[in-house]
């Protein structure tokens, strides 16, 4: 089984992400679908409310009635997440199950992933993706958390900043 795991939307009952969550991977353990079922989350945030006793900090849920789930989806997979109780089924069209992108995954902070870059601000790199693939440049700006670096090339005697992201360039070999 090649296939990668990918990240699903579960609908649940409202109040009920929590059961659910923890019935989907009790249900995975006990039919030993480990392999298949790898981790079930619900997006939760840091809210500060204003109470009589003075602020406090609380985790909210981001998408109340929802949980996600990153699992290999097959027919006993699929069958075990809309087995439990309080599970309502996947978000997807007619249907069927649709995961979500790579893009949305970043987006709602599920996965982290760590960037390195081998270059800072004012080193000289080399663009290795992209139209302008093989014009070097200087690093101006250089956000990581949004995946993107500004760098000043020269082209036709001017200097021209252009945006890309981060691994469409590589830091310049000395």
């Amino acid at each position: 089984m090649a296939e990668e795991a990918r990240w699903y939307v579960v609908h649940t009952y409202s109040g009920y992400e929590n059961a659910v969550a923890a019935a989907i991977m009790k249900a995975a353990e006990n039919r030993r679908m480990q392999d298949l079922i790898h981790e079930v989350t619900i997006p939760l945030e840091k809210v500060t409310e204003i109470t009589e006793k003075g602020p406090k900090e609380v985790e909210r849920k981001v998408f109340p009635g929802y949980v996600l789930v990153k699992m290999i989806l097959t027919d006993d997979s699929w069958h075990l997440v809309h087995a439990v109780r309080g599970a309502t089924g996947f978000v997807g069209t007619d249907g069927k199950a649709v995961p979500l992108t790579d893009e949305e995954v970043i987006a709602l902070g599920v996965e982290r992933r760590e960037i390195k870059v081998g270059y800072n601000i004012g080193d000289t790199v080399k663009v290795i993706d992209g139209p302008l693939s093989g014009f070097n440049g200087t690093v101006d700006e250089l956000e990581i958390t949004k995946n993107r670096v500004r760098v000043v090339v020269s082209m036709f005697g001017r200097e021209t900043p252009i945006d890309l992201e981060l691994d469409q360039v590589e830091a310049e070999k000395e």
